[in-house]
């Protein structure tokens, strides 16, 4: 396991589009989506425990801010045979085993976590219907422990943007490297 933070990134999120399969073969694009506050997009994965650690609080959150307008979407660039864990067949059993209420979806060629800069998983990036990114950070300040959460820094966003209010503080996410295919 190698240690990363989310870096600052800057790429064009306007036209940061994707058309990504589930490991069903479901096809979502970034634009079908997008919720009528928001899009949530999580680059994460089956086997790092950072990634793991945040599943659960992933889908309560998941399902508090969809009825609000802000849809989740998970993307797995980790499709890579030095880690079954997460191959599209684990993914499948992820999803029914924890009933995702949201698409997780195979980045197979990584092109898509290229796009989007990710460096961890998870890495985190909440979109305003207008495509913009005015959120790039951390889920909360304990990734470990839910009940030790002093700062729910993911949530606090996700309500700024349902109200229409700036988004103040962001800090970097952290995770395992993603397991590029070089």
């Amino acid at each position: 396991m190698v240690l990363r933070e989310s870096k600052l990134v800057s790429i064009d999120f306007k036209n940061a589009h994707f058309n990504l399969a589930d490991p069903l073969g479901n096809m979502f694009s970034r634009q079908d989506l997008m919720g009528e506050k928001g899009l949530l997009i999580v680059f994460t994965c089956n086997h790092c425990p950072y990634a793991v650690a945040l599943w659960d609080r992933l889908i309560d959150l998941a399902n508090r801010v969809a009825p609000r307008g802000v849809k989740t979407v998970a993307i797995n660039p980790n499709i890579n045979p030095d880690y079954p864990s997460d191959s599209p067949e684990n993914m499948k059993t992820l999803i029914e085993t924890k009933k995702l209420p949201f698409p997780y979806l195979v980045d197979s060629d990584q092109a898509v976590a290229r796009l989007y800069e990710a460096q961890c998983t998870p890495d985190i990036y909440l979109l305003n219907t207008s495509f913009d990114c005015v959120y790039h950070g951390r889920f909360d300040d304990n990734w470990k422990d839910p009940k030790a959460v002093q700062s729910h820094d993911l949530s606090d966003a996700i309500e700024s943007l349902i109200s229409d209010l700036k988004i103040s503080n962001s800090f970097p996410s952290m995770g395992c490297s993603i397991k590029w295919n070089e």
